[in-house]
């Protein structure tokens, strides 16, 4: 991070952080969560110039390092990164790790060593033999519905993974996942996608914050946008509150009016 280009009232001043790297420290103090009373849902995710959050089915080809360097600050501040079943398989996720450069932050702010990794999933159609869940730091949540196939269910039980049900039928509700989620302690959230659960939060509404980061590329093609779904009636206004830039990629953050 060289350059901060001031939109409100940002946390380190632009003479001290301009043409360096940013510390960890002082991009954590930049994305701090609020102070809030409720859970805080957070969305992290990358686009191109033409608006596709992928190239080639991953988003690792439309990301740089400072992009990582913002990616892994993110996962530092959460209690837990929210993320659809299907982005798990096409990325390969594995558990988050513990950062040193975090831990004091964390230890203060009462949370854990690392976050959770909530899997939102209606079918539980997910390998458990993975070290997401056998293995992880903390224990996997897997987010579904109450009507989520029982042997399934019973198969990530024995994995480890603690089942969360979220939802009536086999879909999970959006708003309910945020919400259980809270009741477990877990408020600071943060989602990595992909573009189909995005869009499902913010048709619930339930999106406080988006950082978005816009590469300098483009790529045409047909590749998905960082929201799918459903068109809402209404858009949703969000207003600019920071925004960071290095070598021609933005990074933005936009909160809820």
């Amino acid at each position: 991070m060289r350059r901060l280009i001031p939109v409100t009232d940002p946390t380190t001043p632009a003479s001290s952080a301009a043409d360096r790297e940013w510390t960890l420290d002082e991009l954590a103090d930049a994305y701090a969560y609020p102070e809030a009373r409720r859970p805080w849902l957070r969305a992290n995710m990358v686009s191109t110039l033409d608006g596709a959050a992928q190239h080639d089915g991953r988003s690792q080809g439309i990301s740089c390092a400072s992009d990582m360097r913002v990616f892994g600050t993110l996962r530092g501040l959460a209690d837990a990164v929210v993320v659809g079943a299907e982005t798990v398989r096409l990325e390969g996720y594995r558990p988050a790790k513990a950062r040193e450069a975090f831990a004091a932050r964390r230890e203060a702010a009462g949370q854990g060593p690392a976050p959770a990794v909530a899997v939102v999933s209606a079918s539980l159609d997910l390998d458990f033999s993975l070290p997401l869940f056998v293995s992880p730091l903390v224990p996997t949540l897997v987010l579904t519905g109450s009507a989520a196939p029982s042997d399934r269910v019973h198969a990530a039980r024995e994995a480890g993974a603690e089942v969360v049900f979220a939802g009536d039928g086999s879909a999970v509700d959006p708003a309910r996942a945020v919400a259980e989620l809270g009741r477990r302690g877990l408020g600071r959230l943060l989602t990595e996608g992909g573009p189909r659960l995005l869009g499902q939060f913010v048709a619930a509404g339930v999106l406080d914050e988006l950082c978005l980061t816009l590469s300098p590329l483009l790529t045409a093609g047909d590749a998905q946008r960082i929201a799918g779904g459903p068109a809402v009636s209404v858009p949703e206004r969000f207003a600019l509150v920071s925004l960071l830039e290095e070598s021609g990629f933005l990074f933005t953050r936009y909160g809820k009016i």
